[in-house]
């Protein structure tokens, strides 16, 4: 029986060739690649300047920091994300307000944004999900009106573009990440894009312990972080951005085989939804199961026919931590509770062929029929 796993990144001999080369060199912190890697990310996004970072998670804390983000602000944000886009509000004791998403993007409703600003509200915290960029303009227009930052959370969203536009380029910063499920990979690693000096500087100092613009080792300016990128990974990072336009194209091919062996079966489950004028890069491919079955126990027959999916994303407002914290409940958010529900992301990688998603999505409707 075969076997296809939820993700695996796409590694050839070009990144293996990368890092031996760092290995040989004996300077593994510091040097020359992350900077190289810093610079084409920057050029490729269009934005002035790049900040690489030990995570997305990580990028995402330095940018709250970076915007005067502090204890009893508010900031607005999605619920149906990966937990890192709210925790990292809690981290600077500023407060996540949830608005609930678009049905069919799972993104940031904007027609819900102006309902939720308090005179605490300082920033919006889009996040661009699943590959797919959020409706910007009318959450533009809120936030030139009450003078609100924007934040972008573009971690699984890289090249993703609306109107034209790629994503990153919209708010003061934006943070992107590498984990090896993403459409690149560093291993674990983010970078932070601005075009405004001043932040990229404090988030270059506060990577590295707060360190001066100098460099010094002994000279702290800021209580800073130890989120450096080391140079195996920013090496990964060079060798799969020389590689990008393929890697982003070869998922865009699966997502569409995708497509045309489940558009058949509408009654049963709902396929992703691409706004008219963005571009998606396809992180995951997620579908809604429609019919009243159990989700999870699907889950688990697929998985007896070797085939891994997960339940794709759980909203964080039901997380213990957070109806412990924020007294959240179900039915807060009930877009986002019923996509939670519902979602099933299916085994997405570079290398999947058409009779493996031909086989993949037999099983998957074999099975809701049974169901």
């Amino acid at each position: 029986m075969k076997h296809y796993q939820i993700a695996k990144p796409n590694i050839t001999a070009k990144e293996k060739d990368y890092v031996k080369k760092v290995l040989e060199s004996g300077n593994l912190s510091l040097g020359p690649m992350y900077k190289l890697f810093e610079k084409r990310f920057a050029r490729l996004i269009g934005t002035k300047y790049a900040c690489s970072v030990s995570s997305g998670t990580a990028g995402l804390h330095l940018a709250m920091i970076a915007a005067g983000i502090k204890a009893g602000d508010e900031i607005i944000t999605t619920p149906f994300s990966f937990i890192a886009s709210a925790n990292c509000i809690l981290y600077v004791g500023a407060k996540p307000i949830f608005v609930d998403i678009n049905p069919d993007t799972y993104n940031l409703n904007p027609k819900l944004i102006e309902k939720a600003i308090t005179k605490k509200t300082k920033a919006i915290l889009v996040v661009h999900i699943f590959g797919q960029a959020c409706d910007m303009d009318p959450i533009i227009k809120i936030a030139k009106k009450y003078r609100l930052k924007i934040i972008e959370d573009a971690c699984e969203s890289i090249l993703a573009s609306y109107k034209r536009k790629k994503v990153g380029t919209f708010g003061q910063s934006a943070v992107f990440a590498f984990y090896p499920n993403k459409q690149i990979t560093t291993g674990e690693g983010g970078m932070i894009v601005t075009d405004n000096r001043q932040v990229y500087e404090l988030c270059s100092s506060l990577k590295n312990q707060g360190r001066t613009s100098d460099m010094q080792w002994l000279d702290h300016k800021y209580l800073g972080y130890n989120y450096r990128l080391d140079e195996i990974s920013a090496a990964l990072g060079v060798a799969q951005l020389e590689r990008i336009k393929y890697l982003i194209n070869q998922r865009a091919k699966i997502a569409k085989m995708y497509h045309k062996y489940l558009k058949a079966h509408h009654h049963l489950l709902k396929i992703p939804v691409v706004a008219k004028g963005n571009v998606d890069t396809w992180f995951v491919y997620v579908i809604q199961v429609l019919k009243d079955i159990d989700r999870d126990c699907l889950i688990g027959e697929l998985a007896k026919n070797g085939i891994q999916t997960k339940n794709y994303l759980p909203s964080i407002h039901l997380f213990d931590f957070y109806k412990k914290t924020f007294g959240y409940k179900v039915g807060d958010f009930p877009i986002s509770e019923l996509v939670s529900s519902r979602s099933l992301a299916l085994p997405f990688y570079i290398g999947l062929k058409e009779t493996d998603i031909k086989y993949i999505v037999r099983k998957l409707i074999d099975l809701i029929n049974k169901a």
